[in-house]
């Protein structure tokens, strides 16, 4: 056993000689989640009871409740639940060490679970909800959508994204692999089309008609008359000229010298800003996401935010 393997071994168990002191030694426990049983007809909070005698309730829900709730019970699949997270959150963190078995075993366990509910909710919410009600809605209606109106009537055009959608699986046969290519076309050439005017309408008109701005703003006095906005005039001047610096760094028909130059270095600098705090906004929301996540484990899981 080398030097790295009795370190992290060492660490391992102390990490479980923690957890289970945390568990048994103290009175915040390791992820113990507790709920109460709600009435969901009257909305209340039903007291745990073994007297047979009492009465049954139809319709009960479960709401998360505090440990020292005198009405909490132990919930053991919420509890087993922050345990599981807990344990594939370390199993992801353990890659800033290095690649290893149980980074591999949490991303395949991810990228498996959520392969499985996609295909779960596609099934029910394309297959079902869309394809089904609207070719045969008596069948869907009496094996799967009870919901489904009465009065739905067939509309056999969705005939054709059925087929379309059954020549894709054409490309795992040779011969007729060729046939496969039709929806894929179908689909690159509708996508394509929406998107393109969608991002004419986002990226390129809304963004003129936002950048045509007054250099001088006024606003309405106190006494009724109007006055000058400073503020807001200097926020429009900044708008206009930074679009037109970074406009003037774009157009390459006239050599980047004297004032051509020095406007386009100030399209430059204001192209470097707005990457900049592009690129800040990214790191902040993964900052954010590590945030919760070590807020899941100390708080949720370990207790120690939580008194």
């Amino acid at each position: 056993m080398n030097r790295e393997t009795r370190f992290w071994t060492v660490m391992f168990l102390c990490g479980s000689l923690f957890l289970a002191y945390q568990s048994f030694g103290t009175n915040r426990g390791v992820g113990q989640q507790f709920v109460v049983r709600v009435d969901a007809t009257t909305g209340k909070i039903i007291p745990p009871t073994t007297d047979a005698a009492a009465p049954a309730v139809k319709t009960v829900i479960y709401e998360p409740a505090a440990k020292d709730d005198p009405e909490a019970i132990w919930s053991f699949s919420r509890t087993a639940g922050i345990w599981i997270a807990a344990l594939l959150t370390l199993c992801i963190f353990s890659y800033l060490y290095r690649d290893n078995v149980c980074y591999k075993l949490a991303e395949s366990i991810i990228v498996g679970v959520s392969a499985g509910y996609w295909i779960v909710t596609n099934y029910w919410e394309v297959l079902i909800a869309k394809v089904l009600v609207k070719l045969a809605p008596d069948v869907a209606r009496y094996a799967f959508l009870p919901d489904t109106p009465a009065d739905a009537k067939a509309d056999y055009l969705y005939v054709v994204p059925v087929v379309l959608g059954c020549m894709v699986f054409c490309r795992l046969i040779p011969k007729i692999s060729w046939m496969g290519r039709w929806p894929l076309a179908f689909v690159v050439g509708t996508t394509a089309g929406l998107k393109l005017i969608l991002f004419l309408n986002a990226d390129f008109v809304r963004q003129v008609r936002s950048t045509v701005l007054p250099l001088v703003v006024f606003s309405a006095s106190a006494s009724g008359g109007s006055e000058l906005d400073l503020i807001q005039s200097i926020k429009n001047i900044v708008i206009v000229i930074s679009v037109l610096s970074c406009l003037t760094y774009f157009y390459f028909s006239v050599e980047h010298k004297g004032l051509v130059g020095r406007i386009s270095r100030l399209g430059i600098w204001v192209l470097m800003i707005s990457f900049g705090a592009s690129f800040a906004l990214t790191v902040m929301g993964r900052i954010t996401l590590l945030t919760m996540r070590l807020q899941f484990l100390f708080d949720d899981w370990l207790g120690f935010v939580r008194i």
